[in-house]
């Protein structure tokens, strides 16, 4: 009678322990596993896809990589509605337009970094990123005697190897919140259907030069954000320079 009591005991000991060991165990794998995930989300690098401003100040940016058959109508329209903002161009088309570029320049807009060739950046090599970036930053900084201090990869294509070679430079990586979609023939009002009611402070817009309703539409476009309330900024104006973070989303702000 005794051993088969002792029996039972013994049995319900080893249950017993046999469960508090899975429960450990399950415990610290799925402890674990989230501590890997929350550490890839955390660790991921992002750029700057809006801004978490209270001014109430958004940014207008046009990529340049194909021709420049518009350039004086949007510069006139720039002009003649007072607004500043930024040009992200290619190397390629700096060495095609090198007298539109100036122009740009000495009409007070900024002038940033969009690749030298517009390559598919993620499939290259931390060196050939680097090799991209520097040889654009050279051909605008010889035209314009600045050197450019934002980068966008063509495509809107980045990942953490794309990014790192940017900061290495001392540079900011630049996507958009907002896309007109100016690129795939969209008239100027269906362009605004996607702005319209989605703007908010610190926002990023994207356009291009060389469309078909671009330059017959910016002016509009303009006059629309600035009805709005906003003030449309060159983009580092609108980016903090330091003591900020980037969220998940792609929103900078400020520590």
């Amino acid at each position: 009678m005794f051993f088969i009591l002792s029996k039972r005991k013994i049995y319900s000991y080893l249950i017993a322990l046999s469960t508090v060991v899975i429960l450990f165990v399950s415990v610290n794998f799925i402890q674990g596993y989230s501590s890997i995930q929350t550490s890839s989300r955390t660790t991921r690098l992002i750029p700057i896809y809006s801004v978490d401003t209270k001014e109430k100040e958004i940014a207008l940016t046009i990529n340049c990589a194909w021709n420049a058959d518009d350039i004086d109508t949007i510069l006139d329209i720039l002009e003649e509605t007072q607004t500043t903002i930024t040009f992200f161009v290619v190397g390629d088309w700096v060495d095609k337009y090198s007298d539109y570029v100036k122009k740009i320049a000495d009409k007070g807009h900024e002038i940033a970094n969009h690749s030298n060739t517009h390559p598919h950046v993620n499939n290259l090599s931390y060196e050939k990123n680097i090799e991209e970036i520097q040889k654009c930053n050279e051909k605008i900084k010889k035209i314009t005697g600045k050197n450019p201090y934002l980068y966008r990869g063509p495509y809107g294509e980045y990942n953490d190897t794309v990014i790192k070679a940017v900061e290495s430079l001392n540079m900011k990586t630049i996507q958009w919140s907002l896309d007109t979609l100016d690129y795939s023939g969209l008239t100027g009002e269906e362009m605004w259907k996607r702005l319209d009611g989605k703007l908010t402070s610190g926002s990023i817009i994207l356009m291009h030069n060389g469309t078909k309703h671009t330059k017959d539409s910016l002016k509009m476009i303009i006059n629309n954000i600035k009805n709005d309330g906003y003030k449309i900024v060159p983009v580092s104006e609108l980016i903090y320079k330091e003591n900020y973070y980037i969220d998940v989303n792609g929103m900078q702000k400020n520590v």
